[in-house]
């Protein structure tokens, strides 16, 4: 029989194997994220399998009939196995097999069957013990508030502080700290016979997930080094991503999540061709707003500019920011942009900020903030937090902060690759009440990238289709840079020009503009790039 004390031990017990499973969960779904994009659809089909995975296993305990004391402690030590090298091993996996989607989604349906197995069991081995409306009850509430733990500690404290590795270790330590626990707490239900061996599997199954811990960082480069290739010479996770830099032969390059932003050999083909067709449209703009763009890249360009009198940057990481101007390769990469006294940088979700500036700027009915030229340089919209920075309810607001004749330059994915990602982009701009203007540019690490150029409409937005020619709606680019600009290693007169020269596999698409309540543009991406990969 169980006394009264280790009857309230083992309901901490249910907290932390509550607890456990849900990080286990969360885990996968963020791994799955972050290797495979789509965030909403990974998590959906992640927690579509673990919730029939917990099923099985719940259905599977009413096949141990005997000794469940020690099948309950045999569970918790598998579990603690596979759930805490789960992360690890498919993080080396991923650029090794082709078949990673089974490995990632058996792993899940294993656990997510030790998890379900848990539960069952131990009410099955205190139902001797409590009333059975008492012991559903407190189970349940003690499940139920490991949840709450689990969500919470996640995205606050996990992620951020531990990593995904780690994090999954840890926890795969918690659950065999509880089978050894158990060993213990359920002696009156244990056969003396084979106890010590057992206490001696959990102990080393402790030891096997402490040395994973103490050498996380170096499971953590390995995996990320045999992925995206190079030595790991910076790696950051913030509470909004994973922050990875590589060092190659030639120059360095920096990946978020796992996708590559950018290359330092060629980057300057990208940011000259994103700035500077902009600012020869612009000729007169003096305060300038950039979204996105924290590595300091497009900032350099601006300040190119003697007119230039302001630059706001607008960037939701600031680990991202951080990076920019305490890496010391990226620093001197971008001249130490952001910490120019022209230069504000503020740490905000842009879609959140633009809403909110505009509600502020209608309160006081008038736009003291008005930009005379923005540059957009958010990462691609590959999943739906990020391909909201490209809905017309988006661009709609940043309208209101635009002085008359403002344009925006914003990189659009590849016309190439992804045309009807592109020109989803470019409609979406049109209908949102925008004369936009397509161009593209050559860059070696990603082939031909496209572009747009913007200023908006006079006047209402009408809620038809744009009409569309292929070419632009008549605002094209003066083909001349600005005399006064130096330092330029791609762009001249002649290249300008042929930026705005789409060849004939790059015309233009009749797309749907992307909306907030339905992302089509983050299905195209992902199905025009899934079906490159």
């Amino acid at each position: 029989m169980i006394d009264r004390a280790p009857l309230g031990l083992l309901y901490v017990n249910v907290l932390i194997i509550a607890t456990c499973g849900l990080v286990y969960e969360l885990v996968a779904g963020t791994l799955a994220s972050y290797l495979l994009g789509d965030s909403v659809t990974q998590f959906s089909l992640i927690i579509g399998v673990y919730l029939s995975a917990l099923g099985i296993g719940a259905w599977l305990s009413q096949y141990i009939e005997e000794h469940l004391a020690r099948a309950f402690i045999e569970i918790e030590l598998a579990l603690a196995l596979i759930g805490g090298f789960s992360t690890p091993l498919l993080f080396l996996a991923f650029p090794l097999v082709d078949w990673f989607h089974v490995l990632l989604f058996g792993s899940v349906v294993v656990i997510g069957v030790l998890v379900g197995l848990e539960l069952p069991l131990l009410m099955r081995i205190l139902k001797e013990h409590l009333d059975f409306s008492e012991l559903v009850s407190r189970v349940l509430a003690f499940d139920y508030l490991g949840a709450l733990f689990a969500s919470l500690l996640f995205p606050v404290f996990l992620v951020p502080r531990l990593g995904l590795t780690r994090t999954a270790i840890l926890f795969g330590l918690l659950n065999a700290a509880v089978g050894l626990w158990g060993t213990y707490l359920l002696r009156p239900l244990l056969a003396q016979r084979g106890i010590e061996g057992l206490r001696g599997r959990a102990i080393l199954v402790i030891g096997l997930l402490a040395v994973g811990f103490i050498k996380a960082d170096s499971l953590t480069t390995l995996s990320e080094e045999n992925t995206l290739g190079g030595k790991i010479v910076y790696a950051d996770t913030s509470p909004y991503q994973r922050i990875t830099v590589t060092q190659a032969d030639r120059g360095f390059q920096l990946y978020l999540n796992g996708h590559l932003q950018f290359n330092s050999v060629d980057e300057y083909r990208y940011h000259e061709a994103l700035v500077h067709p902009l600012m020869s449209v612009c000729e007169d703009a003096t305060k300038i707003l950039v979204l996105g763009g924290g590595d300091g890249l497009a900032v350099r360009e601006l300040l190119r500019y003697d007119r230039v009198e302001s630059i706001t940057l607008v960037d939701l990481d600031p680990a991202m920011t951080r990076l920019a101007t305490r890496f010391q390769p990226l620093a001197e990469l971008n001249e130490k942009a952001l910490s120019h006294p022209k230069v504000s940088v503020i740490n905000r979700d842009a879609f959140v900020w633009a809403t909110e500036q505009t509600a502020e700027e209608a309160s006081n009915s008038k736009n003291s903030a008005a930009y005379d030229a923005v540059v957009i340089d958010f990462p691609d919209p590959g999943n739906y937090s990020v391909g909201k920075l490209y809905t017309t309810h988006f661009y709609r607001s940043l309208r209101e902060h635009l002085s008359p004749g403002a344009g925006v330059a914003i990189q659009c994915t590849s016309p190439l690759v992804a045309p009807k990602s592109y020109w989803c982009i470019l409609h979406t701009l049109r209908q949102s009440g925008f004369d936009v203007t397509p161009y593209h540019a050559s860059v070696p690490t990603f082939g031909v990238w496209g572009f747009a150029l913007a200023r908006q409409i006079s006047g209402t937005v009408s809620s038809a289709p744009a009409e569309d020619s292929g070419t632009g709606p008549g605002w094209r680019l003066p083909p001349v840079l600005s005399p006064q600009i130096a330092g330029l290693r791609f762009l001249n007169d002649a290249t300008m020009r042929s930026l705005f020269d789409l060849p004939q596999d790059q015309q233009s698409l009749e797309m749907p503009p992307n909306r907030l309540n339905d992302q089509i543009l983050v299905r195209l991406y992902d199905l025009e790039w899934g079906d490159r990969g």
